[in-house]
């Protein structure tokens, strides 16, 4: 008989941050245990409940009893089975027994296998299981799987002691209408649980189920609980955005993943605050509201916040003036805090505090806050004049980017490091470029963020990354596997977004020389350039991949070690270009078998001063070195104007005249000015047809 399968463990409130997880895993580790024993159906669907008391998962399409089986088992080798008159050993029989067939012969085995590896099998039918035993064992099974942060001991009614993430009260467990008798955490499987902590019409009383298809309508409709985590958490979200009104409601998704962890029963209620405290800085107010409280602040259109704010309460009431009064007057306190520790600091101009840095270590190998600040400085400065900024005010913004963390705003939250480093600056009446850059030298942070958008912001970001990329590796902290302790990996893509996006006209290896140059003189300093520009190129390889670049495309550039990126897209979509014509096949080809010949023959490449026309005497050398004489200045032409598909497609004209050439020429003549004039000519070609990328790897 199939029917649908539900189980359910309740427990004391479980840790909002995990709970997801652990309904996802209670779950899956059941649906996987049971269809391992064979007790699902193939079109079984499976559903997760999850609430701050209760991990639940409902079934559908499981079997009362799982399939008899027909199992093919190894016995044992025929050399060991039989002794010399063909006769079966003991151990055999005792194998047999161990198997749980004593009764069986040689007569029963199959013989299967050649020569040495001979093998007798034997062939039964095992019968199926119930679900009680399967369900059982997927339960234990998925229980001891759980991601639990951290296991509780507490002690059962009876006396003894059991481990889980909370302490569990009880175990639901039916299969249709019939009860399963499972046990777990000294718990035995009945058919009731319990609704809302407060909300249930009955509290002293259990919700029962009659069959486990009722479970997510009866728990909602007697126990006041929504059982599935999603359909809270969209619940939650619509109650925001019907109260928010004609305002924006900022609603982090990790916020609301946790608030939808903490209720059962989720209630929107408006609060409001004294319009005083929206003279601080916005992004502090909002992260008090959303770290310590859990509320979803509002802003208007324009992004200014409003003086309301939302809460999601567990508890749904006629008469809510209670719980909003509580909720405002535990968030005041809050606000007061952020209020005063911005006065506080705005009595302090930010340059002051940078003498104060050299008591910050930023890492025992490589100094303080205050000398990192000092080598940024240095690096800002010399990336701005290679950029012609103003080299005045990248020195300024990098000297004051660090000074907000000796701030009690940053000390309080440390989230707003670089933001409140800005306002501080706006208020000492600071350049506000330089102003900006406090907050811009973090951009981007993550993938996806937006990039400096001053001047100033932009050198202060690459030189802090430069910085940390160099002076980390330099003591062997480099990245290993998943491990990226100092992010560099974030680092090196937010540069390499900068010089890709922005199109800036920097080298690398001058950048990285700038950077290494800040730590001369530093003890054991050794410079890590070489090594952190491969790593920084194998990023770009990341960071064209997800731009829809083929790999072979990709390779065609990036291969030739470039050193300034702001033509890489460039280049790449010339090749992508090129890749479409009928011709490119053939020359990438081509280029390919150029690059091989030159390679083995560079000793004598180097001897030859160019192409002798006096020398070409086969038709096919005489037409491709005429062809080669009217399509370079042409190439020069397109290639010195940045126009790179034109550059290739005008390559392109070369297709026939160099399969001729490999036709009907003997490249490697016995004449030894032949075969070096050869050499010279193909070292020509290849220098046009590498120009742009190295198209010999469309062709890998």
């Amino acid at each position: 008989m199939k029917q649908t399968l539900l189980i359910e463990l309740l427990t004391e409130e479980l840790p909002p941050k995990a709970l997801a997880k652990l309904g996802a895993a209670f779950a899956a580790g059941i649906v996987n245990g049971l269809k391992a024993r064979d007790f699902l159906e193939a079109d079984s669907v499976a559903t997760t409940y999850a609430t701050p008391r209760r991990l639940a998962v409902s079934i559908t399409g499981v079997r009362e009893m799982s399939p008899d089986k027909s199992i093919r088992e190894k016995v044992l080798p025929v050399s060991v089975a039989l002794d010399a008159n063909g006769a079966g050993t003991p151990p055999l029989a005792k194998k047999l027994a161990a198997l749980g067939f004593p009764e069986v012969g040689v007569a029963d085995l199959e013989r299967a296998g050649e020569g040495k590896a001979e093998s007798f099998f034997y062939t039964y039918t095992a019968p199926g299981g119930t679900l009680a035993s399967g369900a059982q064992a997927a339960l234990e099974e998925s229980c001891a799987k759980l991601p639990i942060p951290k296991l509780m001991s507490y002690q059962r009614p009876d006396g003894s002691t059991v481990q889980f993430v909370r302490p569990a009260h009880s175990l639901l467990a039916l299969h249709g209408v019939n009860i399963v008798p499972l046990t777990l955490l000294g718990l035995c499987a009945g058919r009731a649980t319990l609704g809302h902590r407060f909300l249930c019409p009955d509290r002293a009383h259990a919700v029962r189920l009659t069959q486990a298809d009722d479970y997510a309508e009866m728990l909602a409709s007697e126990g006041r609980v929504i059982a599935s985590n999603g359909a809270r958490k969209e619940s939650i979200r619509a109650q925001l955005l019907e109260k928010a009104g004609a305002d924006l409601v900022l609603m982090p998704e990790a916020l609301l993943d946790e608030v939808t962890a903490l209720v059962e029963w989720p209630v929107v209620y408006e609060c409001n605050f004294e319009e005083e405290f929206l003279a601080v800085p916005q992004e502090c107010l909002i992260l008090t509201m959303q770290t310590n409280q859990k509320y979803f602040a509002l802003t208007d259109a324009a992004g200014k916040l409003r003086s309301r704010f939302l809460i999601v309460s567990n508890i749904e009431t006629a008469t809510p003036q209670h719980i909003i009064g509580g909720n405002e007057r535990v968030v005041r306190p809050r606000l007061a805090d952020a209020k005063f520790f911005f006065e506080q600091d705005k009595k302090k101009p930010l340059a002051a505090r940078l003498p104060l840095l050299k008591n910050v270590v930023y890492h025992n190998k490589l100094g303080t806050q205050l000398e990192r600040t000092e080598r940024i400085t240095a690096l800002a400065g010399a990336i701005a004049a290679r950029m012609g900024f103003d080299r005045a005010l990248a020195e300024r913004g990098a000297q004051l980017a660090k000074a907000d963390l000796l701030t009690d705003m940053v000390g309080e939250f440390p989230e707003l490091q670089g933001i409140m480093g800005t306002y501080y600056a706006r208020h000492d009446g600071e350049h506000e470029e330089v102003a900006l850059a406090a907050s811009e030298h973090y951009q981007p942070r993550f993938a996806g963020d937006s990039l400096p958008s001053t001047a100033t912001g932009t050198v202060v970001a690459l030189a802090d990354k430069l910085e940390t990329l160099v002076g980390i590796w330099s003591i062997g902290l480099q990245p290993t596997g998943d491990k990226d302790p100092f992010a560099l990996r974030r680092h090196a893509l937010g540069v390499l977004r900068m010089l890709l996006e922005k199109r800036l006209p920097l080298s690398l290896a001058e950048l990285l020389a700038d950077t290494a140059a800040t730590f001369a003189g530093r003890p054991g300093f050794v410079d890590p350039s070489a090594e952190v520009k491969v790593f920084m190129l194998d990023r770009l390889r990341g960071i064209l991949r997800e731009r829809g670049f083929s790999p072979n495309e990709i390779e065609a550039v990036v291969a030739q070690n470039p050193d300034r990126l702001d033509d890489i897209v460039q280049r790449l979509e010339a090749v992508q270009a090129f890749a479409a014509l009928p011709e490119s096949a053939s020359l990438a080809a081509a280029n390919k078998r150029i690059t091989n010949i030159l390679k083995k023959n560079e000793e004598a490449l180097a001897l030859v001063a160019g192409v002798d026309p006096a020398l070409l005497q086969d038709a096919a050398e005489i037409k491709l070195a005429a062809a080669v004489a009217r399509v370079r200045p042409l190439v020069d032409a397109a290639f010195a104007s940045g126009d790179f598909a034109a550059t290739l497609k005008t390559l392109a004209q070369l297709r026939d005249d160099v399969d001729a050439f490999f036709n009907d020429v003997m490249v490697m003549a016995d004449d030894l000015a032949l075969r070096n004039n050869r050499l010279a000519l193909l070292s020509v070609l290849h220098g046009m047809l590498n120009g742009v990328a190295d198209i010999s790897k469309l062709a890998a």
